[in-house]
This record gives structure tokens, sequence and C-alpha cells, in this order.
């Protein structure tokens, strides 16, 4: 189809027919502010703030839904769009709370720009405001409908993107909220808490429940000794914070951050990465060689865990019944290595910084309470961590690299880091199992196969006689094709990995924001963070979990071997189905 030709504020322009008035501009270098847009998520034209001015048209038009045509002239910057958007702004405002100076969006807040931008600084007009909504019940999500500027920009994550959809619009007019159904607080609906819809929210109408002030708390408490664990996905966000480019790895300056905020200890979650692949390595071999219930789907992430609980109790024998990472090595901190350091373990308080919401509620699981404590007692984001680097006076992007403590559990695998990746998980239990069905140490260990962006990602792996069947799943809308045919018992497929967060932890609900500026022109920041993971895996030393050392010796000293008594005691998990709210 041949493009045509259009005028856009007295420059003729080229586009091909379909395409949106704002697209077009956008691609010529012309800026329209927006609010409600957001690429692959909403384009309803509901804000109104990307009005333009299109010839022979009476009224003014909405850029992000209006197709262009042979011809048309458009005005972006005339009086009369420029004084339509100013009026909308003031109109949204005017229903809005004005806390800024303590929300937790200020100074990144879309609102905010926007009324910069256009020049609204005072409150135009002035009467009775909607009755908000102010949850906080939920153990990782805090919703404030006070602040929510009615963009449905949540409403698209949930539905289209997880294919959960608990929010949605309700009530008529003036009244109109985004909530739950009947407004309901989100722990008593069918929410995964993989906190999407924070990531997506222009405002500050969505947010993680804060935990700073008790790791503030704990390092000033001279009876707590504080060890902090992070995740890998952590490591190519949290730059952002401090205005570096997305998917900056930052794994020195960040180790150096954290001693610097006085923590006793700083170790990576990485080397529970390669303990989870131990055990769950482990267990998916037992189960293939012992008839044991396959497929087995991987248990790393708790937002997938909570949906699985609540919309597919029926497959629960399915999942890995080891704990996530973060869980493991708290629990290894809180046993061996309280043992180790003669330190009384009720002492010990554990801090992971993490990329996920849905972390904040599983550590509260009765599950993972082992002889009366948790083995993890804080969960910051990783956007959380951005803010008490900040609190602290740390001068983050100056810092030097420091390396991350090495007793007991200093040492982590390339198949570790790369966990925070949609497929890593698969790619990094691959290249354990493998090797052992094997028996040897096989040097092509990338499986591309299982990586990347896009949707449904599958192989067969060829171990001898053996073909293994793999699939990798990231958000529920991609996982539910795969848990319908579990359900029906014609999956056919071996090890299946899914993850709750589309692209995997990398674009978790803890990591930093990317704003709309970004998320509209395209730029795959998902493959940036990602990037980031695999460069530092192919610069490790090993790249296997079996591979790494002080593993060996903590089964040597400790846990005796994968899945022992001792193991499945601290290192695994049950599940149990959970009431649904419909």
């Amino acid at each position: 189809m041949g493009k045509i030709k259009l005028t856009i504020n007295n420059i003729e322009v080229e586009a091909y027919p379909g395409k949106t008035i704002l697209e077009v501009a956008r691609e010529n270098g012309i800026h329209i502010p927006t609010l409600c847009y957001l690429k692959d998520y909403t384009g309803t034209g509901a804000c109104r703030v990307c009005q333009v001015e299109v010839e022979g048209m009476r009224n003014l038009a909405a850029a992000c839904v209006f197709p262009v045509t042979e011809g048309m002239v458009v005005k972006t910057n005339s009086m009369r769009a420029l004084d339509a958007r100013r009026r909308v702004v003031e109109l949204i405002v005017s229903n809005h709370s004005k806390d800024c100076l303590s929300c937790i969006r200020n100074t990144n807040c879309e609102l905010q720009r926007l009324c910069q931008e256009l020049g609204v600084r005072e409150d135009a007009f002035k009467g009775v405001k909607t009755i908000g909504t102010y949850d906080e019940v939920s153990p990782g999500i805090v919703r404030n409908s006070n602040k929510c500027v009615l963009c449905g920009r949540c409403v698209a994550a949930c539905q289209k993107h997880q294919g959960v959809g608990v929010l949605g619009f309700m009530e008529r007019g003036f009244k109109t909220k985004v909530g739950p159904v009947f407004d309901r607080s989100l722990a008593d609906v069918n929410c995964m808490q993989c906190g999407q819809c924070i990531n997506v929210c222009p405002v500050g109408a969505l947010q993680e429940k804060e935990e700073i002030h008790n790791v503030i708390e704990a390092l000033n408490d001279p009876h707590k000794h504080v060890v902090v664990q992070t995740a890998p996905a952590v490591r190519a966000s949290l730059g952002e914070e401090f205005g570096m480019a997305i998917g900056t790895r930052v794994t020195g300056k960040m180790v150096a951050a954290l001693k610097l905020l006085g923590f006793d200890k700083v170790y990576d979650t990485n080397f529970g990465a390669d303990l989870t692949i131990m055990e769950e390595g482990y267990e998916f071999l037992d189960r293939v060689q012992n008839g044991g219930k396959l497929p087995m789907i991987t248990s790393c992430s708790p937002g997938w865990i909570n949906y699985c609980e609540k919309d597919y109790p029926e497959i629960l024998d399915h999942l890995s019944s080891c704990k996530s990472p973060h869980m493991m090595l708290g629990a290894i901190i809180k046993s061996h290595y309280a043992k180790v350091k003669q330190i009384d373990p009720k002492d010990i308080y554990v801090v992971s910084i993490m990329p996920c919401v849905a972390k904040k509620g599983e550590k509260e699981r009765d599950q993972m309470i082992v002889d009366g404590m948790k083995d993890v007692d804080a969960v910051l984001t990783t956007r959380e961590l951005g803010k008490l680097i900040k609190m602290f006076g740390v001068n983050f992007v100056d810092l030097k690299d420091a390396d991350f403590d090495q007793d007991l559990f200093g040492e982590y695998t390339g198949a570790g880091v790369i966990f925070g990746a949609s497929g890593g998980v698969m790619e990094a239990a691959l290249r354990t199992v493998v090797d052992v069905l094997t028996g040897d140490d096989l040097d092509a260990i990338e499986y591309h196969n299982v990586r990347g962006q896009r949707g449904l990602k599958e192989t067969t792996i060829t171990v001898g006689d053996l073909k293994v069947r793999v699939a990798v799943a990231h958000s529920m809308t991609l996982a539910k094709p795969l848990l319908d045919e579990i359900k029906a018992g014609t999956s056919p497929y071996h090890f299946i990995e899914i993850m709750g967060c589309p692209g995997g932890c990398i674009n978790g609900g803890g990591q930093s924001y990317v704003n709309a500026m970004v998320r509209n022109s395209g730029f795959d920041f998902k493959t940036a963070r990602a990037k980031a993971l695999y460069d530092e895996d192919r610069a490790m030393p090993a790249r296997k979990s079996h591979k790494n050392t002080q593993i060996q010796k903590l089964y040597a000293d400790f846990l005796g071997k994968p899945n022992s008594h001792t193991a499945h005691k601290l290192l695994h998990t049950t599940y149990e189905k959970r009431k649904k709210f419909d």
C-alpha cells in the first residue's frame, strides 16, 4: 500500500494509511502531549490531552486515535488546541489529590510533567471531589483512587497483558473509579500481585507497599545482624534510578552502595539461583526417571504461584516444590550461616532487593516460616533501593565498583545471573540437567530458542534416546494455553518455565519506571535490560550452577545432596488452593 501526503504544522509529511495523527507526528519529530495513551496498552482517546485541530472539522480530534487521510491539514499547536489541552489538564487536576511533596511519584509523575508543559499552576476549577478509596490491605500493592486519572492503563495491563482482569471501571460520570469489582480490596480478589499495574500508572494511584523504614530500623538496631541479597534483574535496572541509560549493568556500584548503607553482609541472590537449579534440576530428573508428575513447572515467580493457587489449583502438583532463590538463600542464612557465624538466627535480619512486588507477599506465606522464623524479613523493590541510597546521601554514579562478600555465599555462576530474563531459569536448568544426563561437561550451553521477548517459546533437547520438550511463557496471557493443556491432560511438554511478568523479572513490577515517552517510542527496554544479564553471564568464569564450588561445599558440609531431607525442610515448600473472588 502506497503512502499518502498530509500537512502537520505547515510541514508536508508522508505516512501509511491507517496510522494515527499521533504516530505520524512523532515519526516526524513533532511532539503532541498525551496522558492515557500508552503504546501496546491503550489507545482510546479518553483523556483528550492529545487534541489537535484538523482543517475542515468542527471539533478537535484526539490525535492518538484519529487516522490520517490524504491531504489532511493538522495543527498541533494552534491557540484552540493549546487552550483545550490546558482546560482538560485543569479539569483532571481539579479532581486530583495534590499532596505532591509526599507522593511516591513526585518529580516522576506524568501529570506533573503535563502541568509544567502546559503552564497549569493554579486551581482553575474548585468544588466537590470524587470520593476515593485507599486500599493498603494486600501485601504488596497500595491503591489510592484519589490520585487516579482514569487513564485505563492499569486496566489494560491487567486484562490484556496478564489476562487476569481484576481491575475495571466502576460507576459512571463524576463517580467513576478504577478498581476491583464492587470496589473491593486487591487482597480480596484474584490479584496475582505482579505489579504491572504500578509500572504503567502515570501517577501515584498505584504503588508498592514500602518497607524502607523497616530496613532503616534494622540497620540502626545494634542487636540485629542485617544481611542483604540482590536479585539478578536489579543490576540491570537500578542505574535508571540515577539517570543512567536503560540496560546499564551496575553490579559493582550496587554492591558498593549497599556496603555504604551499613549492611553487615552483602550477598547475591544468584547464589540462591544456583542452589535453586540444583534442587529443581534434580527434582526434574527424579520425575523423568521415576515416573513423577510431568510436565514440571518452575516455581520461582510468586506472582505466577498466586495465580496458579487461585485460578488453576487442579495443577498444583505439577509445580516444582522448590522455593524461589531469595527464599532459599534466606533459609540458608538463618540456618547454616547462623551456625557457622555463631549468631542466634533470631538476631539475623534478611533483606531481599527484588524486581518484584509479589515477593513482598511471598515472604509472609506460612510455608516460608521455618522453626518459627521467616526466611526473609523485608523485601525492597529496585525503586525502593534507589530511594534508600538517595536518602543516605550516597553519590551512586561516582561509586567505585565493589565485590559481594566472598565468605560462604560469595560465588555465583552465569546460570544464576540469567534468572532475571524470560527463559533464563529454563536455560540455567538445562545447562545442569543435560550435563547430568550425558555425564559430560558440555560446551554448547546457550539455548537461544528459549530466550527473547517473543510469545510462547519452545524447543526440544535430545539427550541420547530421551527427547525433552520444554516451553517458556511470560505473563498469564501466554501461560493460559499451556495450563489448559495440562488441565486437559494433553500437554506435550516435560518442563515449563512460567514467569508472572511480561519479559520476566527484568520487567518486574518493582523495577524502575519506564516513562511513557520511552515506551511510546518503541524502544525495547526489556531486551536492553536482558542484554545486561546475558553479558554478565558470558563474562563469568563458571556458567553452570553445579560448577559453583561454594554450592558444592554447602552440600558437602550441610545439605548432603540435592532433595535430601535437610534440603526439603529448608528449601522446598507446599502450595494450596486459595479462595478466588468472582
